[in-house]
């Protein structure tokens, strides 16, 4: 005889588990793909002007398309960007570096493809398995194949090491510590969609411990006082005026007597930043800009203004129109429009109102708690 046996639902215990928190990050996308084969280079061009200028090989005919693709992850305190392009030439020059207020560290890890980059005559080649460091305060030029790159954007201040040594430009880490950061991006990458807020900070943070781990185990820093001679005062200079940014005495005079230099020492040293004066206008113009930007900001315009060191809301509105093309309402009622700057709007952008322009400009000037 057969008994019958009754089947109960199992007693599920109450989790203790919280939901996971939402993901933090949006990418800012661009494509040349459903632009017609002629426009694509053009479009491409625009897109990266702030940053570099470019060109194709001479055996290319000008109408043969230039697919790109471009994506970009705003960490607040570090750019994630993944970019894919056709062989091409390219240059930051000194006339570039000199009207643009952009001077992070790029960090490239090729993932196909080579690339051969020239700063002071010293020649850097990139290849997978290699991590590129490089200021973007300085020219360089170089020219790839076609490639896929995984970029990284990080403020000059973040990968300033403890010591007083300075980090070499233009370098290929390579070796063990290189390939335990090549991993650790790889799996940054495949989880960028998911990261939550509490995050980022976090990984901005072992990024820059491994990259200073790297330079520490290799020669990519300078010890020689005639190799450094520039550099550490403008790093000084640099941390002076980050410190003091909303100080209204804030002057070159104040800079000469706290740090010890004199004027001529100091204006040489910025005179390729158009001179101290500017490049302490334009480091609380980035400020202001950050704050505008800010949808949790609900300060007047005027007053964002007198807290970046500005006396006159005037001269602050005519200072911030001539710095990014457009005044201070339009960056705080729709940040920069995303056609600004650009002859052919970007085919797929996320839905900010930003740019990658935008983002590269405020880097480390709004990061996320």
């Amino acid at each position: 005889m057969q008994v019958e046996r009754r089947r109960f639902p199992r007693e599920t215990k109450p989790s203790d588990e919280h939901p996971a928190p939402p993901p933090a990050l949006k990418p800012l996308r661009f494509s040349t793909r459903d632009l017609e084969p002629a426009q694509q280079f053009s479009a491409w061009q625009s897109y990266v002007a702030p940053l570099v200028d470019i060109r194709r090989p001479d055996s290319i005919p000008t109408d043969t398309g230039f697919v790109a693709d471009h994506a970009v992850w705003n960490l607040g305190g570090m750019l994630v960007v993944q970019q894919s392009t056709p062989a091409h030439s390219y240059m930051r020059s000194e006339a570039k570096v000199r009207s643009s207020p952009i001077d992070h560290w790029h960090i490239s890890v090729l993932r196909g493809g080579r690339t051969w980059t020239e700063v002071g005559g010293h020649v850097s080649e990139g290849e997978p398995g290699n991590v590129e460091l490089r200021s973007l305060g300085h020219p360089f030029r170089g020219r790839s194949t076609d490639a896929q790159t995984l970029s990284l954007y990080l403020p000059r201040e973040l990968l300033h090491p403890a010591s007083a040594v300075e980090i070499k430009n233009n370098i290929a880490l390579v070796g063990t510590r290189a390939k335990l950061l090549i991993d650790y991006l790889d799996g940054v990458e495949t989880k960028l969609a998911l990261l939550a807020e509490a995050d980022l900070s976090h990984v901005v943070q072992t990024v820059r411990d491994l990259i200073l781990a790297c330079v520490a185990s290799s020669s990519a820093h300078v010890s020689s006082p005639e190799q450094s001679s520039a550099l550490p005062l403008k790093e000084r200079v640099h941390r002076f005026v980050q410190h003091n940014l909303m100080s209204p005495d804030l002057t070159t005079d104040r800079l000469c007597r706290e740090l010890g230099v004199s004027r001529t020492r100091l204006y040489q040293a910025f005179e390729t930043d158009g001179g101290v004066h500017h490049y302490i206008q334009r480091r609380r113009l980035l400020s202001a800009h950050a704050a505008l930007s800010d949808t949790s900001n609900r300060q007047q315009i005027g007053d964002i203004a007198f807290a970046a060191g500005f006396s006159s809301a005037a001269h602050f509105s005519r200072a911030f129109s001539k710095e990014f093309g457009y005044s201070p309402r339009e960056a705080r009622t729709s940040g920069m429009p995303s056609n600004i700057g650009y002859s052919v709007e970007p085919v797929a952008e996320a839905e900010t109102g930003q740019s990658f322009d935008t983002w590269l400009r405020t880097l480390g000037h709004n990061r996320r708690a």
